[in-house]
């Protein structure tokens, strides 16, 4: 007997496959403070909080946890409409010791692909979400307003989708659902109704990876697809991976604002003389502080997680890091500390230089009043 055609068999894999039970995480990450103090955090509202570690399956070992470990609050909210779809009553957010907090609302979908992908492009063209996280913040953040040093919230927001499919409506394995179904993932990923082309397909599923037949992780840039029932593990890595997108982005802009303000310094015309001395002391100081403090929370940011140890959570945070381009974002931020750097050395060896001019002039004037001196009196 001949097999049927391709179109044929696709046309029969792809058709009536239906989510029966599933959840769309939409993440909102923020900027709030230089630093947080999270144990006074917890003390304020303890009733409501706990610690969130990585829970400790397949094999994680003790080292691969958050240092430290970041705050879970669950938060009461209003709902948001997106289309035929509403988000819970309640969002979580996790709070972050170098002063970041993310927001998860979750809104529930049954139906088929083609739908997800409408709601993935309504959420993608709406800005209610991300107007309500950051109303969310705003009254949260009074509260842990005494645990947060100057905080204010940050103009920048980093914004992030998570479409968990628990069940479908028949057995699906991940080699099905990556083949028979990638335009519709794809889709999905992208937030396009419409059909996508070949190239765009690929680009959009090419960083996919599973633990067993019935799981599926596919990462995007803009949102990663989850097939499965224990996703816990890998909704909190790819969450922190977000986050460290906000905090790259926003020491990019602290960054760009130094180094404008540097330049100026530079180029600047100077004081006159007696003020000159003051002025390189008061530069050299000012721009040794703008290194220092992006310096500190580079670092932090990039310690916070130890992403070692378990081998497929560290697999997933590293596609998840390639996709948001964080190598990039390390490079750009470790070159602009470099020529912050290299400012900063400029301005304190011309301030020595000015020192040395001034303290010549002094000797040789002290020398000119001590030839002159016999002769006047």
């Amino acid at each position: 007997m001949l097999s049927a055609p391709r179109e044929e068999v696709e046309t029969h894999h792809t058709a009536g496959l239906r989510v029966e039970q599933g959840a769309v995480h939409v993440l909102a990450a923020f900027d709030v403070a230089p630093y947080i103090d999270l144990a006074e955090c917890e003390r304020r509202v303890m009733a409501s909080t706990d610690r969130q570690q990585i829970t400790r399956k397949r094999r994680a070992l003790e080292y691969f946890e958050y240092r430290p470990a970041p705050l879970r609050i669950a938060h009461g909210t209003e709902t948001i409409d997106v289309g035929r779809h509403r988000s819970l009553p309640a969002v979580d957010l996790v709070v972050y010791d170098f002063g970041a907090i993310s927001v998860a609302y979750t809104i529930p979908f049954q139906g088929d692909l083609a739908e997800l992908a409408v709601l993935s492009a309504g959420i993608y063209d709406s800005r209610l979400l991300p107007q309500a996280a950051r109303r969310v913040v705003e009254s949260v953040i009074g509260v842990l307003a005494d645990s947060a040093s100057g905080y204010r919230i940050a103009e920048v927001v980093e914004d992030y989708v998570i479409f968990h499919v628990r069940d479908f409506d028949r057995p699906v394995t991940n080699e099905e659902l990556a083949s028979c179904h990638a335009e519709a993932i794809a889709r999905i990923l992208r937030a396009e109704e419409g059909p996508l082309s070949t190239q765009e397909v690929e680009d959009a599923t090419s960083h996919r990876i599973a633990f067993t037949d019935s799981d599926l992780a596919v990462m995007d840039w803009n949102a990663t697809l989850l097939y499965g029932h224990d996703v816990e593990d890998l909704r909190t890595v790819i969450e922190f991976a977000n986050v460290q997108l906000l905090e790259m982005r926003f020491l990019d802009r602290q960054l760009d604002d130094a180094l404008e303000e540097s330049y100026g310094l530079v180029s600047r015309r100077r004081q006159p003389f007696r003020s000159l001395l003051h002025s390189y002391r008061k530069d050299a100081r000012r721009i040794a502080r703008l290194q220092v403090d992006a310096a500190i929370l580079f670092e932090r940011v990039t310690n916070a997680l130890k992403v070692f140890g378990e081998e497929y959570l560290a697999r997933i945070y590293r596609l998840t890091a390639e996709r948001l381009h964080l190598a990039a974002w390390d490079l750009s931020t470790i070159r602009k500390l470099g020529t912050l750097d290299s400012i900063y050395a400029k301005l304190s060896d011309e301030a020595a230089a000015r020192r040395l001019e001034i303290l010549e002039w002094i000797i040789v004037a002290l020398i000119a009043a001590s030839i002159a001196l016999p002769f006047l009196a």
